[in-house]
């Protein structure tokens, strides 16, 4: 993946939070806070991790390839709005943390 194809990917993210804004503000009459959406995305977090677990066939539960697909992509779109909304580039923030992680682990 190049920097286009992030670049196109956080532009998507963003327009589909749009869209999911103008839900909120159709059903309760205010967008979500930030604070709500890190709450999602830890709840999908969390489904990750349960969708994991039946993957690797350590909890009871049939056809989770697809599900476990679909939140893999949903989280990384969770950080990509969290991240704007909170006014951090996130493609900097994952540069940084990779080149901070890199220098510390060939020590």
């Amino acid at each position: 993946m190049n920097n286009q194809d992030l670049d196109t990917i956080i532009e998507r993210s963003l327009k589909l939070r749009e869209l999911y804004h103008e839900l909120e503000l159709q059903y309760h009459g205010s967008k979500w806070t930030i604070e709500e959406d890190a709450l999602a995305y830890l709840t999908d977090a969390g489904l990750v991790g349960r969708n994991v677990m039946s993957q690797q066939q350590r909890w009871p539960k049939a056809d989770t390839e697809q599900e476990l697909q679909h939140k893999l992509g949903e989280n990384i779109w969770w950080l990509i709005v969290l991240a704007n909304r909170m006014n951090i580039d996130i493609k900097e923030a994952l540069n940084s943390f990779l080149s901070n992680t890199e220098t510390l682990l060939r020590k």
